[in-house]
């Protein structure tokens, strides 16, 4: 639309301007013309008011008086148009000035950062220099804007921008590319990485000293990635524009949050690969949601007294076309980036107490939970309505949470887990010791259980091993003092098993029992020992398609 109205702009402006044109060569001509005429009439004027004889022809004086008249009219327009243009030329400079520009930090903007990074490239190729695209992005900014508004945010920006600015060497280019990322060009000797490195380090150190605000300290890092045409650096033999080296750098500036934030990290090859295999995982797991890919896998629960199956904990797996069965260690963690984890986990649960209701009911179903959807305010509701749903009883049900969701919201964590409890489910704290709670959340937060965490069972029996039943043995204490029943977890083996029957009445579940197994699995296990509440349609092709004899348990 912009470029359209100035290709307007321009068009009317050289028509006038031909206009113009012929105007002044109209004046021209009637500077002639008054030449010849004023030649004859002026010396006949002169001699009339002389007395030396008669006036001048009528019809040549005001030929005169109107040749003079053009040439006023011709002069002056003339002078306008000039005006004119050089307005015009302001103008788009200004234009273009702003087009190219960020007008926050007065850096170049993503428009303006290809054209140029592409001529510095031919620059320095022509004196055999290298250049590197550094790509800054700052971490946590969003923060800043939610907690200070947008106005602390913007002189945030500012600063960031003056500092990078300060430390880039004469040459170099500087564009903020929008929103809280920033991109540096700069010339290096081929073979000099080390030069970049050091530029960057500084421009780490400087970004994260204190920025003063209407009196506030605000502290803020630098993830930055980085690309370069160099071929002792680069990973790809092809020629790299600007744009190539812009796609490259982000990638390695993402690779470089992905490592923990405030520092850098060059471009390779294998970050493209796995970012492009993120982004097909991604594709997957929308795909596979909306199709039912992902089903529940069960593991037991025993009693370790009697060795009788307590219960189940329901484990997700994605049941992938191409990918076969993935674990969730490898999809939840990006399904919970995505935003998705809520429809994917009560997908899974609603499934779940399908496949318990024909248990026995006195088994227990256990589901892990998300810290991410421990933050949606209506979880409470949504889990409640599934068991309303499926007639299944809350007491069967038991919510796993991890420690580390208590730090996040423990006001709404705690309405939530009250909220459900006060209906009848219980709630355990799982991978006890790991995290960051403290005797005092134990105290005044209404948990049922304490689940071991694996790595605390696997120490029993290593070289560590009196230091790891130690551990164990004070969270059993623990756990009796609260009157919280334990569950440990990662049995793995008889002696683990005989070392924790030691310890007092818990449950334990592991690998020691079994490999976690599909619904119908676990209905023809549970109907070998008298254990299924109601009968359960067989499934011979339960082994070779559990997503299969998942979706038919569930109806």
């Amino acid at each position: 639309m912009v470029m359209g109205t100035d290709t307007i702009k321009s068009t009317r402006l050289q028509t006038k301007a031909g206009r113009d044109i012929v105007a002044l060569g109209i004046a021209v001509a009637a500077v002639i013309m008054f030449v010849g005429t004023g030649g004859s009439v002026l010396p006949q004027i002169a001699q009339q008011w002389a007395g030396l004889g008669k006036g001048p022809d009528l019809l040549l004086v005001n030929a005169l008086l109107l040749n003079i008249a053009l040439i006023i009219f011709g002069w002056r327009r003339y002078r306008e148009l000039i005006e004119e243009l050089e307005q015009r030329r302001v103008a788009e400079e200004t234009a273009r000035f702003l087009a190219e520009t960020d007008t926050l930090t007065n850096c170049l903007n993503r428009r303006s950062i290809t054209p140029a990074t592409d001529a510095l490239i031919e620059q320095a190729e022509k004196i055999g220099n290298s250049i590197a695209f550094v790509m800054v992005d700052l971490d946590n900014f969003k923060q800043v804007n939610d907690f200070n508004g947008h106005q602390v945010g913007d002189s945030v920006l500012k600063a960031t921008a003056d500092r990078i600015s300060s430390l880039l060497p004469p040459g170099s280019l500087l564009a903020r590319l929008g929103g809280d990322e920033f991109a540096c060009v700069v010339g290096f000797e081929p073979g000099n990485r080390e030069k970049v490195d050091i530029l960057v380090e500084r421009l780490i150190n400087s970004a994260s000293l204190p920025i003063m605000v209407e009196g506030l300290a605000l502290d803020i890092t630098i993830s930055v990635g980085i690309a370069s045409n160099d071929p002792d650096t680069r990973s790809t033999p092809s020629v790299l524009d600007a744009q190539c080296l812009m796609h490259h750098a982000d990638i390695a500036m993402y690779h470089a949050k992905k490592q923990g934030k405030n520092r850098h990290y060059w471009f390779e090859a294998a970050m493209e690969n796995e970012l492009r295999f993120r982004s097909e995982l991604e594709a997957g797991i929308r795909r596979g949601v909306a199709e039912g890919e992902f089903v529940p896998y069960y593991e037991q629960q025993i009693d370790l007294d009697t060795g009788a199956i307590a219960g189940f904990e329901m484990l997700a797996r994605w049941n992938s076309p191409q990918l076969g069965i993935v674990k969730p260690d490898i999809f939840i963690p990006v399904a919970e980036d995505m935003g998705i984890i809520g429809a994917l986990s009560e997908q899974l649960i609603e499934q779940a107490l399908q496949d318990a209701k024909n248990w026995d009911p006195d088994l227990t179903l256990s589901v892990n939970i998300s810290p991410v959807q421990l933050r949606d305010p209506w979880f409470a509701q949504k889990l409640l309505k599934l068991l309303v749903k499926h007639s299944f009883p809350p007491q069967r049900l038991e919510i796993e949470i991890t420690e580390s969701c208590l730090h996040e919201n423990l006001p709404l964590v705690r309405s939530m887990i009250t909220s459900l409890r006060n209906q009848g489910v219980k709630i355990s704290l799982d991978d006890f010791g790991t995290g960051y709670s403290s005797l005092s959340q134990l105290k005044s937060l209404p948990f049922d259980r304490l689940k071991i965490d694996r790595s605390f069972v696997a120490a029993m029996t290593r070289e560590s091993g009196e230091s790891g039943e130690k551990i164990i043995n004070a969270i059993v204490s623990l756990g009796n003092g609260l009157s919280l029943p334990i569950t440990a977890e990662g049995i793995e083996d008889e002696l683990m098993l005989e070392l924790l029957r030691k310890m007092g009445p818990l449950k334990g579940q592991g690998y020691h029992y079994g490999q976690p197994e599909t619904a119908g699995e676990v209905g023809k296990r549970l109907s070998n020992i008298g254990r299924l509440g109601l009968p359960v349609e067989e499934d011979q092709t339960a082994d070779e398609n559990p997503a299969r004899e998942s979706r038919k348990q569930t109806g």
